[in-house]
């Protein structure tokens, strides 16, 4: 007899305890970036590229907006980070297509994503040490 457990988690608190696995993503984003924008990949290689950076962005995003929700967060911070949040919807949420300036414009959005996740992490003690 197979079964399966439903975890209710309205606040998302259990995905927030899991540590980004930052290292090898970023060394994805890196060797992605490097390429020509004319490189010989496969599309289906594409796919599966674009597939693990879409959910890593999410993954990202997702502490993005838990961190900037902080009210010990500065205004001008926290305004930048929407920004990068609202352009992360919208290109982690368009289709993945299987070409290489997909998979190009993904692993920019998850370097955008860090870039906004480290301001966050080094504008919230300086905040709240006040």
């Amino acid at each position: 007899m197979s079964g399966y457990t439903v975890l209710y988690d309205p606040d998302g608190l259990l995905g927030a305890e899991l540590p980004l696995d930052r290292e090898p993503h970023m060394a994805l984003v890196k060797q992605v970036l490097g390429w020509e924008d004319m490189a010989d990949v496969a599309p289906d290689d594409c796919q599966q590229i674009a597939l693990q950076l879409t959910g890593h962005g999410r993954a990202v995003a997702a502490d993005v907006r838990r961190l900037s929700a902080d009210p010990a967060v500065p205004d001008e911070v926290r305004e930048l980070a929407e920004v990068v949040l609202r352009e992360a919807d919208r290109r982690l949420s368009s289709p993945r297509l299987g070409t290489v300036h997909c998979v190009q414009q993904r692993a920019r959005m998850i370097r955008a994503l860090y870039e906004r996740l480290d301001r966050l992490n080094t504008a919230r003690p300086a905040a709240t040490s006040t």
